[in-house]
């Protein structure tokens, strides 16, 4: 929106063409998102607050967090707010990618917000049925594969659109899954649905302690950010034998959006929390970031720098399935971060050790741009 207004600007006053840089132009969405979430966030917990939208706790998790009943949740509802009003301003609205990823954020919020609502109202944790959960995020999903998929098809070369739809193995220069070569775009399509919806309910799964939860997606975000800057330019591209791929550019906006609206969101969820995001944060942040990991055909990249998302949903899987067939459990208690509690470990000390795994995972993570 602003860049828009600025180049109509810079035909009289060239000093407005500074905003064409898309680095200041991410600098400056990091600290709309960050400011917004900051300064609305009083305003917004004291609404929910007085709305009474407060969190109901699982009898069956740990017997500490029953304190923790009554917490206002749906704070999610000023992380969204904060990227989307951030991203408006400062990416290049011409961008297909930009609007796929607010199409994405739009759908997974209202099933999130939904699914809040449902479990404030009737004070059930269990909130909206799995089934009509599972509908409406596949809706989401599916619609954002074919969407760049179409994208894909359409583009000038035949090599760009392998470049948009094959799957990239990292470390390898020239060694790639050919989803292309699947009729209709059946196997790329399919794949993006699980990792939208993968890395959607394994950030679900991780949302359970203060502050766990966002500043990996922060992390994680901010290392996206950066495979989304150098994919986006033909010279880094080529120098770093990743993919060319021109709309990944603005991506770049989103992903600092993300990063300041949690920053500012993890002021007031740190612990002892004042608000917790719910459903409609944790549902969407993890959507939004497998759909930029997809856009930017680093999506094996990011299961390791979001490692520890996929080692909470995996203990969930294991320890279900192994009850299930076997009657017992792996740990004492899931997701993984449950068990750590159960074996002695304080609420901070795992919150905080999870963020180091993250970081060193971030950092492994963008190694693989110079291991080739």
């Amino acid at each position: 929106m602003l860049l828009w207004l600025f180049e109509q600007l810079g035909h009289y006053f060239p000093l407005f063409l500074v905003f064409k840089y898309l680095t200041l132009r991410a600098m400056l969405s990091v600290l709309t998102a960050f400011s917004l979430s900051l300064l609305l966030g009083p305003m917004v917990i004291e609404r929910l607050r007085a709305l009474k939208y407060g969190q109901a706790i699982r009898t069956d998790g740990p017997q500490s967090h029953l304190v923790k009943t009554g917490t206002p949740t749906m704070g999610g509802i000023l992380i969204l707010g904060a990227i989307g009003i951030s991203t408006l301003l400062w990416a290049d609205l011409r961008n297909p990618y930009v609007w796929i990823v607010l199409m994405v954020m739009v759908i997974f919020g209202a099933v999130g917000w939904m699914d809040d609502w449902l479990k404030i109202r009737y004070k059930n944790p269990d909130g909206l049925a799995a089934r009509k959960k599972y509908f409406w995020t596949s809706v989401g999903s599916l619609g954002a594969g074919i969407a760049l998929y179409q994208i894909a098809i359409h583009m000038p070369t035949i090599a760009q659109t392998h470049a948009m739809v094959d799957l990239l193995i990292p470390v390898f220069k020239n060694l790639s899954i050919p989803f292309s070569a699947v009729p209709f775009g059946l196997a790329f399509i399919a794949f993006t649905y699980f990792v939208i919806n993968g890395a959607s309910n394994s950030v679900n799964l991780t949302d359970g302690l203060d502050g766990l939860a966002i500043m990996p997606v922060v992390l994680v975000a901010a290392g996206l950010g950066t495979f989304a800057y150098l994919t986006g330019d033909a010279r880094y591209a080529a120098y770093l034998h990743i993919p060319y791929i021109s709309f990944s550019s603005e991506l770049v906006i989103i992903c600092t959006a993300i990063a300041g609206a949690g920053m500012g969101f993890l002021w007031f969820n740190a612990h002892p929390a004042q608000v917790f995001m719910g459903d409609v944060g944790a549902l969407t942040l993890g959507a939004m970031l497998g759909t930029i990991a997809v856009m930017v055909r680093q999506e094996i990249v990011f299961g390791i720098m979001g490692g520890l998302f996929v080692a909470e949903a995996i203990s969930v899987i294991l320890q279900v399935g192994s009850y299930k067939m076997r009657k017992k459990r792996i740990f004492r208690m899931a997701p993984l971060h449950h068990h750590f509690e159960e074996k002695g470990w304080k609420e901070t000390q795992v919150v905080v050790r999870f963020w180091i795994v993250t970081i060193i995972l971030v950092v492994l993570g963008l190694m693989t741009l110079k291991i080739r």
